[in-house]
């Protein structure tokens, strides 16, 4: 499943996401009809409206087989709220059966796929950002740092701020405008001050929010998908 926001802002990170799962001897099937997974009206209380949306992508999933998801986010909406979406609902078995089968990406390449990586970029050093729906819901937060570790070339400089929220939420930050501003400047500076070259993420969201008020800021500190990191840094032609 591609999400909205990598289908439309980060598609290479979803391509680079398929690719690292072929790399791995997996077959990947993209529905080229999915769309929204329903987060955005589910959070900002349009339930009624969320479950058609939320509907569509079940039918294009209906074979027993794993989703894979490059976003803690998006994972975690239908992993744990699709049962609070569909109560009630008499194709509520056919939402569970979609929820039973979602796994965030870093997830399934390291507990289903125990990935072995080889690193072929130069040296670097990253910061690492984890969500917060990857931390604190779908609790696979460390498995981009299983990943990472992997990577012979990569240094991970911690910031001081790395449990804590960016502010981006979804509608959060339209809705609270000024509190998410002074959350991402908080996450921003603990970022730069890492001396880092690059911020690496699960979640395109936080790497949107973040990436968008560096640039504000006119810092050179880059952003990248979790994803498009591990595919440059291990794809041969690169």
């Amino acid at each position: 499943m591609g999400t909205c926001l990598v289908d439309l802002f980060y598609p290479k990170a979803g391509l680079a996401g398929m690719q690292l799962l072929r790399n791995a001897g997996v077959k990947v099937i993209y529905p080229s009809k999915q769309t929204c997974c329903g987060q955005p009206s589910f959070n900002s209380g349009y339930r009624k409206e969320a479950l058609p949306v939320a509907r569509s992508l079940i039918k294009c999933f209906p074979k027993d087989i794993p989703i894979v998801i490059p976003s803690g986010s998006c994972a975690g909406m239908i992993k744990y709220h699709w049962s609070e979406l569909f109560e009630g609902e008499s194709d509520i078995e056919k939402a569970l059966s979609v929820a039973e089968r979602v796994y965030e990406l870093t997830e399934f390449l390291v507990d289903k796929l125990n990935v072995e990586l080889t690193d072929l970029g130069e040296p670097t050093k990253i910061a690492i950002h984890t969500s917060c729906s990857c931390r604190n819901e779908m609790k696979v937060a460390d498995r981009i740092e299983s990943l990472v570790s992997q990577l012979s070339k990569v240094e991970v400089l911690e910031q001081e701020r790395k449990p804590e929220c960016c502010g981006f939420g979804g509608t959060f930050a339209v809705k609270q405008g000024d509190i998410s501003g002074s959350m991402v400047k908080d996450k921003t500076d603990a970022l730069k001050a890492t001396n880092a070259s690059c911020v690496v993420s699960q979640d395109c969201g936080c790497l949107m929010n973040i990436g968008g008020a560096l640039e504000k800021q006119n810092s050179q500190l880059k952003t990248q998908h979790i994803a498009q990191f591990l595919w440059d840094r291990t794809n041969a032609a690169n």
